[in-house]
């Protein structure tokens, strides 16, 4: 079979992940923290390698090797909320989820008041069952609370004034994994964790740092890529098809 067939196929398949990445980006471009994607490709391979029966040639296309974010800041938007804070700098807002314990990181500050059922410490003198207080803390809005410096909850009594909320950051953001548009699942390989340098800023939120002419152009480029390489499909086999009718 004619080894262009086999280029212009995996061409096709990895321009269309492409065209997914770029279109997400587009899609959460008014997402405040979003942080963008980057598609990295690599040839498949560089040189002849030795097959099990015969030796398989080199240059046979690129594929998808990773996708990398990009965590530069984006535009401030000025909203006046009280409750909306950004990051000037390095670092990510901590969100814990209580029911699952786990902790998950976030540049979109756009934060709310939940209620929290605190234990005070006490037990019914008649049912002997914990007494808890109803108090309200800061909240992402989705069931996790915003975690402080010291990585406790945050209990908002005055919700104008600037609550202690904790930046925290790593050394390496390389591998986080993204759990959804804006938050992130850190890694092992990512290192310890430490308070950031970031400064908080209230009443403002850092909008998305995709850029729609950037993307606009990718997804141009992935669609002239796309369209290509199904056309290198559709000749190869014509070829092969004039070639088999001549054996006839």
């Amino acid at each position: 079979m004619n080894q262009s067939f086999y280029i212009g196929a995996v061409g096709a398949h990895q321009q269309l992940r492409r065209l997914n990445i770029h279109g997400n980006n587009i899609a959460n471009v008014n997402t405040f923290g979003f942080k963008a994607e980057k598609s990295r490709f690599q040839a498949l391979m560089y040189q002849n390698w030795q097959g099990v029966e015969e030796e398989l040639p080199m240059g046979v296309g690129t594929s998808l090797l990773m996708t990398s974010t990009d965590y530069s800041t984006g535009r401030v938007a000025d909203t006046g909320r009280p409750l909306d804070y950004m990051i000037e700098g390095d670092g990510f807002f901590a969100l814990a989820d209580l029911a699952t314990g786990e902790v998950t990181f976030t540049r979109n500050g756009a934060f709310y008041m939940a209620e929290y059922l605190r234990p005070t410490g006490m037990a019914d003198p008649d049912t002997g069952e914990a007494v808890t207080e109803k108090v309200f803390c800061l909240s992402d809005g989705e069931g996790r609370f915003v975690l402080s410096q010291e990585g406790g909850l945050i209990e908002v009594t005055d919700y104008q004034i600037e609550q202690p909320i904790g930046v925290f950051d790593y050394s390496n953001y390389d591998g986080m994994l993204q759990l959804n548009d804006t938050r992130y699942l850190p890694a092992d390989k990512n290192g310890d964790l430490w308070l950031g340098t970031g400064k908080l800023r209230q009443g403002v939120l850092e909008q998305s740092n995709a850029d729609l002419a950037e993307e606009l152009t990718k997804v141009i480029e992935s669609q002239r890529a796309y369209g290509l390489a199904l056309k290198m499909v559709q000749t190869s086999d014509e070829i092969e098809t004039t070639i088999n009718n001549l054996r006839g």
